[in-house]
C-alpha cells in the first residue's frame, strides 16, 4: 500500500531497507569497507567545505580580527550544520528523494517549494565568488606573482576550471562517484599539505590561540560587522541553511532507499532512470534493524569525517592566516586575500614556499568550484526531472539529457557574473544569502521528517537544533538586509 507523504505530489511506494552489504556488495562492513564504500558524500560537501570559508573568509576575519570572539561562532556554526546535515540526509535516506524534491510535499506544494528552492541556490552561488577566487590563484602560480587587481586572465583561468568541471562529470560513468574519488585526492592533499606548512612555519602560541579561540566564550573584536560575522558563520563548514543541496548524494550512492531510487550517470556510463517520486519502506522489525544500520553510518560519514574535516579544514588555514600577518606587518584585504599567505610565505621562506601555497589554495577553491558548481545544476535537474513529466518524455527517462546542457548554460552565465566585482564580494553575497535559507528549510524539514515511517523519525531534541538553525543563521541574514537597506541591527 502506497505511503501518503505530504501534500501535491505522488504517494511513496513501499519497499523493504536494502542491506548496506547488498548495496555495496560486500560479505561484511568492517572498517576497511566502511572507507572504501560507504565514506563519500561527506568528502563532496567537504571538499565545498574547505574552501569559501576556510580559505577566504575565515582566514580573513580572524587575520583581521584574531581568533578571541570569532572562533565561537565557527564552532557554534560548524556543530549546528553537521546536525543540520543529518536531518536532511535523514530524509534522503528514509525516501530516496532528494531534498529539493522532497520540499514539494509541504504545503502548499511543490509550485511554491520546488521552484523557489531552485531559484535560491542559482542566486546565492552563481555569482561565481569561488570561481573568481580559483582563478586569481591559478593566475599567481603561473605567472610567479600576485594578480593586479582587476585584471582579466584571472577571470580567464575561472572559466577554464568551470570547462574542467564539466570534463570531470562528462567523463564520469557515474558522477557522484567521480567526485568523491577527486575530493579524496584533493581533500587528502590541502590537509597533509597544509599540516606540513603549519608544523614548519607557525608557532606553538598561535596553534594553542587558534584552539583556544574555538572553545573561549567573548564578544566579537570591536569594530567587526554582524555582516562579516555572517559571513563566516554562512560558510563554515558548507552553506548554513543551504547545505541541503549537496545531501541528494546519499541518493547517488544508495544510502537506504537511495538505492531504490536511481542516479545520475556520467556520460561514459550506461542509462540510469531516476524515480521521479521516492520509495520508503515500512516499520517491520527487519527494516527498524537496518534502518538503524544506515543511520550509523551517516553518522559515521557527517560527524566523523565531514565535521572533523571542517574543523580542521578552519583552524589550518586560519593560523597559517595569522602567522602570515606577523611576517608582513599588513593585513588581507578583499582584493589580496586568496593570495595572501602565499606572499608573506614568499618574502621569509622564498619561491618553493610560496608555489606550495598557491597550489594549495588552488585546490582548495577548485574543490569548492567543482562541488558548487555541480550542485547546482544537480538541484535544478532533480527539481525539474520530478515535476515536469512533459520534460521526463522529451529526455526518454534519461536526465542526462538535461543535466549536461545546463550545465553548459549555467557555465555561460557564471563567466559573466565574475567580471562584475571582486571575488572576495561575490563570496561575501554567497555566505549571506545561504544564511536566508535557514529562515525556511529547519521548518521545511520538521514538517517532513515528523511524517517519515516510525523508525526513520527524529527525536524530539532534533526539532530543538533545527529550530537554533534557524535562529543563530536567521540573525545574521536578517541583519545582512538590514545592512543592505540602511544600517544594520547590531555593531560591535
Amino acid at each position: 500500500m502506497p505511503y501518503r507523504l505530504g501534500v501535491s505530489r505522488p504517494d511513496l511506494d513501499v519497499a523493504d531497507l536494502p542491506t548496506p552489504e547488498e548495496v555495496f556488495k560486500v560479505g561484511r562492513i568492517g572498517p576497511k569497507e566502511l572507507v572504501k564504500y560507504a565514506v563519500g558524500p561527506s568528502l563532496i560537501a567537504l571538499g565545498i567545505s574547505i574552501g569559501s570559508g576556510e580559505w577566504l573568509i575565515g582566514p580573513r576575519t580572524v587575520g583581521e580580527y584574531g581568533f578571541v570572539g570569532v572562533g565561537w561562532v565557527i564552532v557554534v556554526s560548524a556543530v549546528l550544520q553537521t546536525f543540520y546535515n543529518v536531518e536532511c540526509s535523514r530524509y534522503v535516506l528514509a525516501t530516496g528523494e532528494t531534498p529539493v524534491v522532497g520540499w514539494g510535499r509541504v504545503p502548499p506544494g511543490w509550485k511554491l517549494w520546488v521552484p523557489l528552492s531552485v531559484f535560491i541556490v542559482l542566486f546565492a552561488f552563481i555569482a561565481g565568488g569561488w570561481a573568481a577566487s580559483a582563478g586569481q590563484g591559478l593566475y599567481a602560480l603561473v605567472h610567479g606573482v600576485v594578480p593586479p587587481r582587476g585584471a582579466e586572465e584571472p577571470r580567464l583561468w575561472a572559466i577554464a576550471l568551470l570547462l574542467l568541471v564539466f570534463a570531470i562529470t562528462a567523463a564520469a560513468r557515474r558522477v557522484s562517484r567521480a567526485l568523491e574519488l577527486a575530493n579524496w585526492g584533493m581533500i587528502g592533499a590541502i590537509l597533509a599539505g597544509l599540516l606540513l606548512i603549519d608544523l614548519f612555519v607557525v608557532p606553538f602560541e598561535l596553534w594553542w590561540e587558534g584552539i583556544r579561540g574555538f572553545f573561549t566564550p567573548a564578544a566579537p573584536p570591536p569594530g567587526i560587522t554582524a555582516t562579516q560575522l555572517g559571513a563566516l558563520a554562512g560558510f563554515t563548514a558548507l552553506a548554513s541553511g543551504l547545505n541541503w543541496y549537496v545531501m541528494g548524494h546519499y541518493r547517488d550512492k544508495g544510502y537506504g532507499m537511495g538505492h531504490r531510487a536511481g542516479y545520475l550517470s556520467g556520460l561514459r556510463g550506461e542509462k540510469r532512470e531516476i524515480l521521479a517520486s521516492g520509495v520508503t519502506f515500512d516499520d517491520s522489525p527487519e527494516n527498524t534493524a537496518r534502518w538503524r544500520r544506515w543511520y550509523r553510518l551517516l553518522l559515521v560519514d557527517m560527524w566523523g569525517v565531514f565535521f572533523v574535516g571542517a574543523m580542521l579544514g578552519m583552524l589550518l588555514p586560519a593560523i597559517l592566516m595569522a602567522q602570515a600577518v606577523r611576517l608582513s606587518g599588513d593585513k588581507p584585504t578583499d582584493a589580496d586575500v586568496s593570495t595572501f599567505v602565499a606572499a608573506a610565505l614568499d618574502e621569509e621562506y622564498g619561491r618553493g614556499m610560496f608555489y606550495l601555497s598557491l597550489v594549495l589554495g588552488v585546490l582548495i577553491l577548485f574543490s569548492t568550484q567543482l562541488g558548487i558548481f555541480e550542485a547546482m545544476v544537480r538541484v535544478t535537474t532533480d527539481a525539474a526531472h520530478a515535476t515536469s513529466p512533459r520534460l521526463r518524455r522529451l529526455i526518454e527517462g534519461d536526465p542526462r539529457r538535461f543535466y549536461y546542457p545546463f550545465m553548459l548554460v549555467l557555465l555561460v552565465a557564471i563567466s559573466v557574473i565574475i567580471h562584475f566585482t571582486l571575488p572576495q564580494n561575490l563570496v561575501n553575497w554567497s555566505a549571506n544569502m545561504s544564511n536566508l535559507g535557514a529562515l525556511i528549510y529547519p521548518f521545511l524539514l520538521i514538517y517532513l521528517n515528523s511524517r517519515l515511517p516510525k523508525a526513520a523519525r527524529p527525536r524530539p531534541w532534533h526539532y530543538v537544533i533545527l529550530v537554533l538553525n534557524f535562529l543563530f543563521f536567521g540573525f545574521f541574514f536578517v541583519n545582512f538586509v538590514a545592512d543592505l537597506v540602511g544600517d544594520p541591527l547590531v555593531t560591535f
